[in-house]
């Protein structure tokens, strides 16, 4: 993988470039918000880890500001010591994929590059279409009846999962495995995504797709009743 890492602590930084160069990933670093910025809108990388609190831009700021201006699909893991459900869904709507709370173990933090990287890379060739809802896997683009929605990576990937299989019901464990692979997050993290995607494609429209199946998981679909 190439990695770009953005990150301040010197030592954490360094105890990241000891552990994953030598197993032959390709790291570049940044100390500070702007130009870990410029590196990640220049250059083209696997996947980000970003850091929070960054002096110039932080983390939140800069991961806004590279989804607007381009970079909409390089995965996102923000390194972070705030663990609060509030920070979490701030940074999913800012565009982050993952997150990762410090102190971390640098052996979980490249399988969840790993997991992001192969997620990132997967995608199906067809347009998708429930209801007025339709996603192209291959142009990124999803519209609800005419409308463009703004997905980051990891809402497009848990709606083409959702879409692919609207037939039945998709566990949390399949949901998991799909995004994470075997470095599952906290039990918050799917039910956040679930929330801010719900949000994108379903407040705004009469007709709500997007089913919780209690005890089970998700599905993707109209109800009976159209409601």
């Amino acid at each position: 993988m190439k990695i770009l890492v953005i990150e301040d602590n010197r030592d954490i930084a360094a105890n990241i470039a000891d552990y994953l160069e030598p197993r032959g990933h390709v790291l570049d670093f940044a100390a500070t918000g702007p130009h870990g910025l410029q590196l990640a809108l220049q250059q083209p990388h696997d996947v980000i880890v970003l850091d929070v609190n960054l002096p110039g831009l932080d983390g939140m700021a800069l991961c806004r500001r590279l989804r607007s201006e381009g970079r909409s699909d390089v995965p996102v893991l923000m390194l972070t010591a705030r663990d609060q459900l509030d920070d979490k869904l701030e940074g999913f709507a800012a565009g982050v994929d993952d997150y990762l709370v410090k102190p971390f173990s640098v052996k979980e933090l490249e399988v969840r590059l790993l997991a992001l990287q192969r997620r990132g890379r997967a995608s199906t060739s067809r347009a998708l279409v429930v209801a007025d809802l339709r996603y192209d896997p291959q142009t990124l683009v999803a519209t609800r009846a005419g409308h463009t929605l703004e997905l980051n990576p990891m809402q497009r990937r848990l709606l083409e999962l959702l879409m692919s299989h609207s037939h039945r019901v998709v566990s949390r464990e399949e949901l998991e495995h799909h995004i994470w692979g075997d470095a599952l997050p906290d039990k918050d993290v799917l039910r956040t995504h679930i929330y801010t995607l719900r949000t994108i494609i379903d407040k705004p429209f009469t007709h709500k797709l997007l089913q919780t199946v209690h005890g089970t998981g998700y599905r993707l679909a109209l109800t009976e009743d159209g409601a």
